[in-house]
């Protein structure tokens, strides 16, 4: 049995001009080499009440009924796939490329899931559309930060090692608190280059010594082969950074002034956490138990540099190698 093709515009030309010519419609479909019955169902839907029949008015009719929206909008499945995950805080891009990771083929573009998002704030005038977008901003973009001033008993970001902004070696941290509206109230977050991995813990105060204890506290408890660098801005609240350095045996880096992007992944972590804790939250609001579930979402999102694996699947990856190997030291 043939498969049935959709009348072309060439076809409704012939079918106007026999009909015009008072063509039975036995007779058109038999010129056309069609089925009678395709013949009948066109001029019974496609013909204008003051029009009569028409191929290009035939022509736009079939189109508009053809058209069911895109694919989100025609596939329930996926579309509450898709959404889930994006209230998750996944970016597009890491649901597209986590779905390809699951399925083993490429199910939807993350370029596909931008426009259905655009599509629904444009066409609905809903605002609330665009937190389903990672940053919940109109545009694309990124927006950059100060620094602070740098002092000179400091090793600068350009004097580590090739091998750490390749981000192929563990163990290279990147450290920022994570500030809030209301006055004393910050976060304080690690972040582990390779792995993507986040640290975090409530901080009452930034002080040196109080932010030296809880990075001490936050890392020591890692094998020695994961605690090899840690890189911060020039904030005051790092300057008792040689006694992180003595007490977790690693070297301490620090970016250029008005440079914040020399960190960039404990930046990119910050902004992605945003998302939860945007800057009017009061942490006094939120237990202990909800911020470390809102880190754990983030450690458990994938990621695009990962191969779509989580940074808490990579992390554990890595601690278990470095758990394995007797005598591993930071190198």
């Amino acid at each position: 049995m043939s498969r049935y093709r959709q009348l072309s515009i060439e076809e409704r030309c012939s079918i106007a001009r026999l009909y015009e010519d008072e063509q039975s419609i036995r007779q058109i479909a038999t010129a056309l080499d069609r089925q009678p019955s395709t013949i009948a169902r066109e001029l019974k839907r496609n013909c204008g009440a003051k029009v009569g029949y028409q191929p290009a008015y035939a022509q736009a009719q079939a189109d508009a009924r053809r058209w069911t929206g895109t694919r989100l909008e025609r596939d329930d499945a996926l579309r509450e796939q898709v959404l889930d995950r994006l209230a998750q805080g996944w970016s597009p891009e890491q649901v597209a490329g986590r779905l390809a990771h699951e399925q083993g083929h490429q199910v939807i573009s993350h370029e596909t899931i931008y426009r259905f998002v655009y599509a629904q704030l444009k066409r609905t005038n809903d605002r609330r559309w665009r937190f389903y977008l990672p940053r919940a901003k109109y545009k694309r973009g990124w927006r950059t930060k100060g620094g602070w001033p740098r002092y000179t008993d400091r090793l600068s970001v350009h004097d580590r090692p090739d091998s750490i902004a390749t981000r192929k070696q563990a163990g290279h941290w990147e450290a920022d608190a994570m500030l809030f509206s209301t006055s004393g109230q910050a976060i304080l977050i690690a972040h582990e280059r390779h792995s993507r991995i986040a640290i975090a813990l409530r901080q009452a105060s930034l002080k040196a010594d109080p932010v030296a204890d809880a990075l001490v506290g936050m890392l020591r408890p890692l094998p020695a082969a994961l605690r090899r660098s840690i890189t911060f801005d020039n904030g005051t609240e790092f300057t008792r950074h040689h006694r992180i350095e003595q007490q977790l045996g690693l070297n301490a880096y620090f970016c250029d002034p008005h440079a914040p992007w020399q960190k960039g992944g404990v930046e990119n972590a910050i902004g992605r956490l945003r998302r939860n804790l945007p800057r009017k939250t009061n942490l006094d609001d939120l237990s202990a138990k909800a911020i470390d579930a809102i880190i754990a979402n983030y450690n458990n999102t994938p990621r695009k540099c990962l191969g779509f694996k989580t940074p808490a699947e990579t992390f554990r990856t890595l601690h278990f190698k470095c758990e394995s190997t007797p005598g591993s030291s930071p190198g």
